[in-house]
């Protein structure tokens, strides 16, 4: 399986003492990455947004830099918010990447969690599903395609024209990454594309389901679905000990969870609630090395899933610690979840469909 790390680059919403800006936040961005690939990390996701809580509004452009300062590890967006970006430019973007890294990049493609980028591209909200339909179409179009001959109803069409450069890889690999929706979990498996599924809240074990629809889709199209790669992407976070990572983690994923909760209607979070849901079936991978190890072979049982994302990066966490937190994945937890998943199955390989 393979075991990676995702983060959307947060920074202090506001200015003032101890303030994370942009360009420290982006500068530490890849020395993370650059330390992840020295333990042995698959892959470093980078998520796009368009907020002033966050730095990643061009992630392509860090992970060329971190391409730069790595050797192996895998380089993909988390998520490129296809509905409102231009799959030629996104292709291209991603393509450059593809030649910079020698085959590393890849692109998780999803409809986004924030709706600041339609406004500010100029895409209206109400084309919320067809956009990203039809963007995802052109996308892959272009990926199996050279030249590419296409029409829609939101962009205009192409008449047999190149789209250049191509990657390194042969097919530049497409994930779909959605936050439990059934329609998106069925499409993703009806065209043969792997999927990673989010999951930030309740309890992991019912979202199984929509692994269950995604493999029935895929087979139903034509697909073997075991032959199509899964992830699951979630929150945590990693220290010597169980109650140092608790107490460190807590306080910059609260705040972040409450001025999203703020805006969007949730209630309040508070440490019994985290605490509750770092426990065995909860959605927090938070604890010592062992622990988190633990938990994410017990969530592999589950889901069979081929890929493993963990967020640890949330707000304004102090980079010495996020540092040793990624440390301590490569070199503690990873050695114990790659033997424990090795003998149930061999790993699949993340597919380029």
């Amino acid at each position: 399986m393979e075991l990676g790390l995702y983060t959307f680059a947060d920074v202090s919403p506001q200015p003032g003492r101890g303030a994370i800006g942009p360009h420290e936040r982006l500068r530490n961005l890849i020395e993370e990455v650059e330390l992840a690939d020295q333990v042995g990390l698959d892959v470093f996701g980078l998520g796009e947004h368009h907020r002033p809580d966050y730095a990643a509004s061009a992630p392509v452009v860090a992970l060329a830099a971190a391409a730069e300062r790595s050797k192996r590890i895998k380089l993909t967006s988390a998520v490129t918010v296809l509905s409102s970006d231009d799959p030629v430019r996104v292709f291209q973007q991603f393509a450059t990447l593809d030649l910079l890294s020698g085959g590393r990049a890849e692109i998780m493609a999803g409809r986004g969690s924030f709706i600041e980028s339609f406004p500010l591209f100029g895409y209206n909200l109400e084309d919320y599903d067809e956009l990203f339909a039809e963007k995802l179409d052109l996308l892959l179009a272009i990926r199996d395609h050279v030249k590419v001959t296409w029409s829609g109803n939101l962009r205009a069409p192409i008449n047999d024209r190149g789209v250049y450069p191509r990657p390194f890889q042969d097919r530049l690999p497409v994930w779909i990454a959605i936050g439990g929706t059934p329609q998106s979990a069925a499409r993703a498996g009806a065209l043969g594309l792997p999927l990673a599924l989010a999951i930030i809240g309740g309890e992991p074990a019912r979202f199984a389901p929509l692994f269950d629809l995604y493999r029935e889709a895929a087979k139903r199209a034509g697909s073997d679905p075991a032959s199509l790669a899964t992830s699951i992407n979630v929150h945590g976070f990693i220290a010597e000990t169980t109650e140092q990572a608790a107490d460190d983690f807590y306080g910059p994923q609260a705040e972040v969870m409450n001025r999203i909760g703020r805006e969007r209607g949730w209630g309040p979070t508070s440490r019994a609630h985290f605490d509750q849901s770092r426990g065995p079936n909860g959605a927090l991978f938070v604890g010592n090395p062992e622990q988190v190890a633990e938990k994410i072979v017990a969530q592999h049982r589950i889901f069979g899933n081929d890929r493993f994302l963990l967020q640890m990066a949330i707000g304004t966490m102090p980079h010495a610690r996020i540092m040793k937190a990624i440390e301590l994945y490569g070199t503690r937890v990873a050695p114990i979840v790659r033997k424990e998943t090795a003998k149930s199955a061999p790993a699949l390989a993340a597919p380029v469909a």
